[in-house]
């Protein structure tokens, strides 16, 4: 195993044209757990210049007007202005929703039981790099793309528009992050401002913002709009469709990733509750001392409501047998999709939050899965 390398992660700004498709996924499903917390719900969603398009399958009662929903997410993003190509007011809105195939509903109906939707592996991660246990690539990107924003609707820099990424190379040794190697942002902006401008103002006004100055040093490289102009974007520049930012939306590519999105799904679907509860999981384990790094992977059937298997991995950092760690994890946790709709409190109207600026790493109080509650159980449990 390596142990001096350079690693990189990314991240994207809400106006991203596939973050633009994960909130309107998830603040469609939001919109319908308000009114019906059983609803099953899986809606995705395409945008493109002048239009977005929702389809999927959703079971509930209740009404929604998603037209309504969709503009308003829209226009919180940003998107407001038709010179942009996409905007809130005069893009169109076209729906086809069909309900939860009959099939996939057996499986999950046994009566006080839920069962798998499907068969899958899932992941959750957790390391002491952060003050939040996440990769400080990772963390380090989504709070630029964050910044990004901020600084646009704050009218720091009213130069900028909605889409943009970027990007955190840093340089491990033993394993340790070290420094920032560099730093990519690509920003949308209006044609009239000038490239030196925009640069300078993102380093000040971004970078040097975010970035800790013990991370930062003479050998560390910007690369701003590296070609020089980043006018067009949005959906008018590139598709947007909702699930595909999986790893920026988890660990930046550290660990592994089972390969399902988040957005759009309600908690019934295991590709979305267990990894919020492997991530839980594995964040207490780190906070108790019990490993420096920690990954869980669990594996589903459809219909069959415990996971096949659990497995750790602590990449060598652990304090305890790795056996023993699992049956810590096995003695306190259940897996079991209703217990962690239950344990978690899944079923609200939580989700647009995490569609952008990732789903793990944050202290916000609907995000029940980044609680440091375990702890003390924990530590005491593995003799620390």
């Amino acid at each position: 195993m390596m142990t001096d390398f350079l690693f990189t992660s990314e991240s994207v700004t809400e106006g991203h044209p596939d973050k633009v498709a994960d909130q309107i996924s998830d603040a469609i499903l939001d919109a319908i757990l308000t009114k019906d917390p059983l609803a099953r719900v899986a809606c995705e969603t395409l945008v493109t210049t002048g239009l977005a398009m929702i389809t999927g399958e959703i079971t509930t009662d209740c009404y929604v007007d998603m037209p309504q929903v969709v503009r308003g997410t829209i226009k919180e993003i940003g998107y407001s202005n038709s010179s942009m190509g996409f905007d809130w007011q005069t893009c169109a809105v076209l729906t086809s929703i069909d309900k939860q195939s009959p099939d996939i509903a057996l499986g999950l109906n046994h009566g006080d039981d839920i069962g798998a939707g499907d068969q899958g592996l899932i992941f959750g991660y957790a390391c002491d790099e952060t003050p939040d246990y996440m990769p400080m690539t990772i963390w380090y990107a989504h709070r630029l793309a964050y910044r990004l924003a901020e600084v646009r609707k704050r009218g720091i820099l009213p130069f900028l528009r909605p889409d943009g990424k970027t990007q955190v190379t840093i340089q491990y040794r033993d394993r340790r992050p070290s420094s920032v190697n560099s730093i990519v942002v690509a920003a949308q902006h209006q044609p009239d401002i000038h490239y030196r401008d925009l640069k300078e103002a993102i380093i000040e006004e971004v970078i040097k913002k975010v970035i800790a100055p013990e991370h930062l040093s003479s050998d560390t490289e910007f690369f701003i709009n590296s070609t020089g102009r980043f006018v067009v974007g949005g959906p008018l520049a590139d598709c947007g469709i909702t699930g595909r930012k999986i790893i920026v939306d988890t660990y930046g590519g550290r660990g592994h990733h089972g390969g399902g999105a988040f957005s759009g799904k309600d908690p019934t679907k295991v590709d979305r509750s267990p990894s919020y509860m492997a991530r839980y999981v594995a964040k207490n384990l780190v906070a108790a001392g019990i490993a420096r790094e920690c990954e869980l992977q669990v594996a589903y059937a459809i219909g069959i409501s415990r996971p096949l298997a659990i497995n750790v991995c602590t990449f060598g950092t652990e304090a305890i047998p790795k056996d023993q760690i699992l049956d810590i994890i096995k003695r306190n946790f259940s897996f079991k999709p209703k217990d962690i709709i239950d344990y978690l409190d899944m079923r609200r109207p939580i989700y647009k939050k995490t569609a952008a600026y990732g789903h793990f790493g944050r202290s916000e109080p609907e995000f029940t899965w980044e609680r440091l509650d375990m702890v003390e159980r924990l530590r005491d449990q593995a003799g620390l």
